[in-house]
């Protein structure tokens, strides 16, 4: 497949004018806790990681914390999507794996199901982005129409 053709249907969206609220959602939440990382590491960033059990908790706090604000500016402003909601989506798989399972089977379903809210809705957010685009009011819209005019 040609570069060219890779990129226009990762940049293509069929998605509705309200998915910029998704975005927003989406982004912000992630840029939120990317910076929680690097600010109060101790609580959400590599000390949590040491707490839980991750391997090179110090690299993978600052690593995580970095993919989180770069891919949430990167969906708050619609700009390669679909490539940013890959990272962010592994993201929510590991960290529900590695702190809501644990929770399963310590407390139960209900337990589980409270704790994992924001992990299920931003993994929910994120597939959706994958799956529909940014929406008219992106970057990659944007960047859509340039190629086009260019071409005209």
């Amino acid at each position: 497949m040609p570069l060219v053709v890779l990129w226009e249907r990762l940049l293509a969206t069929r998605a509705p004018a309200a998915t910029l609220l998704i975005r927003w959602m989406v982004g912000a939440v992630f840029v939120s806790e990317g910076l929680q990382k690097f600010l109060i590491p101790a609580e959400v960033g590599a000390g949590r990681f040491a707490r839980i059990g991750l391997p090179a908790p110090e690299v993978l706090g600052p690593f995580v914390g970095a993919v989180e604000v770069l891919c949430g500016v990167l969906v708050l402003l619609g700009l390669v999507t679909r490539l940013a909601a890959v990272p962010l989506i592994i993201t929510m798989l590991v960290a529900m794996a590695t702190t809501k399972v644990p929770i399963l089977l310590a407390s139960g379903f209900w337990k589980m199901a409270h704790e994992s809210r924001t992990d299920f809705s931003m993994l929910l957010g994120a597939l959706f982005l994958l799956m529909v685009g940014a929406g008219p009011r992106s970057m990659d819209t944007w960047l859509m129409r340039r190629r086009e005019d260019a071409h005209v």
